[in-house]
């Protein structure tokens, strides 16, 4: 596949402060991905949000995240697709820039009007790559929260697409930690990620696996596996 967009073609603005999502790159290849990157057929597509390194399938999250998806799914079944900051990246092209040079993490953003554009601009990308794939998926399954979640959820009322939005919002509220920056806490945490588990089972009527410490693989007290 030729480079979305060339090194020729690239501005010289930075892609390491909060107008990232403004960033003249970031904006064309995110509208190269709504108008003509060609979404593959699969039962079901799992939304999962970028992450800070990258490419995004090297990062510890993701490599979580996979560990539910294809423990439960065989690869020609599901289509990953990252969003966030980065806007929309199917995960098969996360070794592109822009996606693999930003360093903006819009999480730890304080500016009321960056995230109020950011949940406006990436609403309305969701809900064209939704109706845009509205024939490639079965199902549909978003793992996610904070202004994410937000984003996912206004594209959701855009369109007549049903996607499983989790955790849950049951979950979300035992979890709250009102006193902390994050007040949801991490998305690595296990009963998100049964959550998580539960929605992909549940999406395509599989029995229902969980999620726990593995002693032959779990490093940690917090390294979670389908088990």
């Amino acid at each position: 596949m030729p480079m979305i967009i060339p090194e020729d073609e690239r501005t010289d603005e930075p892609m390491d402060t909060e107008r990232v999502i403004y960033h003249p790159d970031m904006i064309k290849a995110n509208e190269w991905v709504l108008s003509e990157y060609e979404a593959p057929i699969r039962k079901i597509a799992v939304f999962v949000p970028c992450s800070k390194r990258k490419p995004y399938h090297t990062s510890p999250s993701h490599k979580m995240y996979d560990r539910i998806i294809f423990g439960i799914l065989k690869p020609e079944d599901v289509h990953v697709v990252v969003f966030g900051t980065c806007g929309i990246t199917p995960r098969e092209i996360d070794t592109e820039y822009p996606f693999t040079a930003y360093k903006f993490i819009l999480g730890k953003c304080n500016v009321a009007s960056i995230k109020r554009d950011f949940i406006k601009m990436e609403s309305q990308r969701l809900s064209r790559y939704l109706e845009k794939t509205r024939d490639n998926y079965e199902h549909r399954v978003a793992y996610c929260i904070g202004d994410f979640r937000t984003a996912m959820e206004k594209a959701v009322e855009m369109v007549d697409i049903d996607v499983t939005i989790v955790p849950k919002p049951e979950t979300l509220e035992k979890n709250i930690k009102p006193n902390k920056r994050f007040i949801y806490g991490s998305l690595s945490q296990l009963d998100y990620l049964q959550d998580f588990s539960d929605a992909i089972t549940n999406a395509l009527d599989l029995p229902k696996r969980k999620v726990g410490i593995n002693p032959e693989l779990s490093e940690n007290d917090n390294d979670w596996y389908l088990i």
